[in-house]
């Protein structure tokens, strides 16, 4: 490699380490804000929380390499362009192409790598990240008790406290009320101060308390529609009394992964699989529902029509219903009501049926198009990657600026607009509005021409993007208008002099 070759390598690395990280962690706090209100308040390790954001963040690379990679481009070759670098490279004779040859050669081991990310780390990741939020969900709260309101998080418990000390957590005027005996009995034990917290399994719930009463209503020795007039209470008092009560729903459980399946957790080889039997199943359901009734409701004659003066076409073979109907019409009014009702039923049953076979076929083609927008978004990754670089690098040497200003904004408004594109494509293509294929790469065939563009015009040393060039143009057009322009700013400052003198 040459030594120019490793200064531009060298040169690009650094930038791209620290946009990727720099966007990596932008992305992961819109993920935190969007599922924080179901991580809080669940008692979660530190080594959950982790495990759920490393997936997360696995599940972000497909939309932050990009971004990483525009950026990091036009912030290299801004800073060679702005150092002069660039300008002494190509006095050199070396052209745009040559200069970033290693950096193209970089470009296309991460695009390659990141068809991998897509197709075979993305899924896994998402299936963790739909196993551990399940998980998460079913767990309950931890305790959390407010003062002087009730705690409801337990089944068929309820428990006040008065105060909780912050430090020793000791609990003051509790009152709990337990429902959980299967003969119904109920008991509320009120006691001046206690501890309850759950162990550290959270399979338990450790309960002590100090100086209380204990009142259990018996409901056994009456009907359960009379335990109000015929329920025995009894009444203890204690000092010193402990409970331990199993507990379920706090602990978290780990569930299969495996379980949690959708076309974003399946990788290219089982998205093929999927389309290839969505489109089986979807063209049976559509013959089921409409070829019965195309052949056997409304072209049950052949094709032969007769044209009528307002436009109207019947079949000429149809004198036979003809015939029907007047028999109908010679019919008594019973037997006109019976066969209404027949041919009413009939209608329905038929209409029912067609929409049931309807329902699936929609099903299955809302899948299909979700698996087909999958297919095609693992492959589109690697080359927006390329189409970034190749917009990032002319788009840093025709601006000559580094650092993180003017790169930063325009790999801002590249990437918005890219992704507003994507987003559109996406939803139109998962509706059935177009065409998959159309949908997702429907981005790219927007940029690739405003790449090939920026390149041709980088190369020729275009001052597309130079702002001095666009100042100095400023200055000239300036310097030309000034013998007109003086005149009428003679003008102005008589006419403001005499509106002044005038005021006076």
């Amino acid at each position: 490699m040459k030594t120019i070759h490793k200064l531009v390598l060298k040169s690009y690395l650094g930038p791209m380490i620290l946009t990727f990280f720099i966007v990596m962690f932008v992305l992961m706090m819109n993920i935190v804000w969007r599922y924080i209100d179901e991580l809080v308040g669940k008692g979660l390790s530190a080594g959950i929380i982790i495990e759920l954001m490393t997936y997360f963040m696995a599940n972000m690379l497909p939309l932050g390499l990009p971004l990483a990679v525009l950026l990091a481009a036009i912030m290299t070759m801004g800073n060679l362009g702005e150092n002069y670098e660039l300008l002494a490279m190509k006095s050199a004779g070396m052209s745009l192409v040559q200069i970033t040859k290693p950096l193209i050669i970089l470009i296309g081991l991460i695009s390659i790598a990141s068809f991998f990310i897509g197709n075979n780390l993305v899924p896994y990741a998402n299936k963790k990240v739909l196993s551990i939020l399940y998980d998460i969900r079913q767990q309950k709260q931890n305790l959390e008790f407010q003062d002087g309101l009730f705690f409801n998080g337990i089944d068929d418990m309820s428990i006040r406290v008065g105060h909780q000390d912050p430090e020793t957590h000791l609990l003051t005027d509790v009152l709990i009320y337990d429902n959980r005996s299967t003969n119904g009995n109920m008991n509320t034990i009120v006691a001046d101060s206690g501890y309850i917290r759950l162990s550290d399994d959270k399979r338990f719930l450790l309960v002590t308390l100090y100086n209380g009463e204990m009142y259990e209503q018996n409901r056994t020795t009456a009907g359960n529609h009379q335990w109000f007039t015929k329920s025995s209470l009894r009444h203890h008092i204690f000092e010193h009394q402990e409970q331990i009560i199993p507990m379920t729903g706090f602990d978290m459980g780990r569930s299969n992964s495996d379980q949690f399946s959708n076309s974003q957790t399946k990788n290219i080889h089982e998205l093929q699989g999927d389309i290839d039997s969505l489109e089986r199943m979807v063209s049976d359901a559509t013959n089921r529902s409409y070829e019965p009734l195309l052949k056997e409701r409304i072209f049950t004659k052949d094709n032969s029509v007769l044209q009528l003066p307002d436009s109207l076409k019947i079949d000429r073979t149809n004198f036979r219903d003809q015939l029907m109907i007047d028999s109908l019409a010679s019919l008594p009014m019973r037997e006109k009501k019976a066969v209404w009702a027949l041919a009413r039923s009939s209608a329905k049953n038929s209409r029912n049926m067609f929409s049931f076979d309807e329902s699936a076929a929609k099903e299955s083609l809302n899948q299909l198009y979700r698996s087909k927008v999958e297919w095609h978004k693992k492959m589109s990754l690697p080359v927006s990657i390329m189409i970034f670089f190749l917009i990032g690098a002319p788009l840093g040497a025709i601006i000559r600026k580094g650092g993180l200003g003017l790169p930063v904004v325009v790999s801002v408004i590249f990437f918005v607009i890219y992704y507003i594109i994507s987003l559109t494509g996406e939803k139109a293509a998962k509706e059935g509005n177009w065409e998959a294929v159309y949908g997702m790469w429907l981005s790219t065939f927007i940029l690739t021409p405003i790449a090939v563009y920026l390149t041709y015009k980088a190369t020729n040393d275009s001052t597309l993007l130079d702002t001095d060039w666009y100042a100095g143009r400023v200055k000239a057009i300036e310097e030309r208008l000034a013998p007109y322009l003086a005149p009428i700013k003679v003008r102005i400052n008589k006419l403001a002099e005499t509106i002044k003198s005038k005021r006076k």
